[in-house]
């Protein structure tokens, strides 16, 4: 880990690319570099670029206990394709077993406040964890996904997670741009992208939009759009 955390994030050229992004944000953490991977097409992408260019970042995964089967069969895919290892979190299993005795396996339909607690047990703890000894950390977020990341920055100090350095290398991409590298490059894309899934999270709490409707729109699809966050990009 870097021993002097930065204050502010480092600069970057005007319409730097992705790969500039990530070049530059891995040198500014100065330390352990890992992927936040939830096996979106856009984490494929970010996997081909580290790979491509033997860039110095892990990959570690959540496993909430509630993802769908095709989430790991990209994972596989993923192994397969580029020889590369990934770190597996999981929740507690205390945690989940006390939240199903008290409250069931849908309480975080019943109102936000479970289904925060929900996301906490299965995903914001186990990303403590996985974020513990790391200089920074790289996400597919984009700016398209929804209203919750219009601010973000493509390089951040992460205040939140001990003043690491976060990177979103892909965050101004369009979904043209996402699609035409994934398609180009033959990545290994979940199928359920192509079922008209554009965001996939835990099976109970996603579902396949229309056309024309946000990306996230079938994420917590109860809650207003202003709420559909994990916590896991927490500002």
């Amino acid at each position: 880990m870097a021993t002097e955390k930065l204050s502010s994030p480092p600069r970057l050229p005007r319409s730097a690319t992705p790969l500039e992004i990530l070049r530059i944000g891995i040198e500014a953490a100065d330390g352990v570099v890992s992927l936040a991977c939830s096996f979106s097409v856009e984490d494929v992408i970010i996997i081909d670029l580290i790979t491509s260019h033997d860039l110095p970042v892990g990959i570690f995964a959540i496993d909430t206990g509630r993802l769908p089967e095709e989430t790991h069969e990209v994972a596989e895919a993923i192994v397969s394709r580029y020889g590369v290892g990934i770190d597996w979190y999981f929740p507690r299993n205390d945690e989940v077993e006390r939240l199903l005795r008290e409250k069931g396996p849908f309480s975080f339909r019943e109102s936000l406040a479970n289904r925060h607690q929900c996301c906490h047990i299965r995903k914001v703890e186990p990303l403590e964890r996985a974020l513990a000894g790391l200089a920074g950390w790289v996400t597919g977020v984009r700016r398209a996904h929804g209203v919750t990341r219009a601010n973000l920055a493509p390089l951040e100090i992460d205040d939140t997670n001990g003043g690491i350095v976060k990177i979103n290398p892909l965050l101004d991409w369009t979904d043209a741009q996402v699609w035409e590298y994934a398609e180009a490059r033959q990545l290994p894309v979940n199928r359920l992208h192509h079922q008209g899934y554009p965001s996939i999270g835990c099976a109970p709490c996603t579902r396949a939009v229309t056309p024309g409707q946000p990306p996230r729109s079938g994420r917590w699809w109860w809650e207003d759009p202003e709420h559909k966050e994990c916590g896991l990009h927490r500002r």
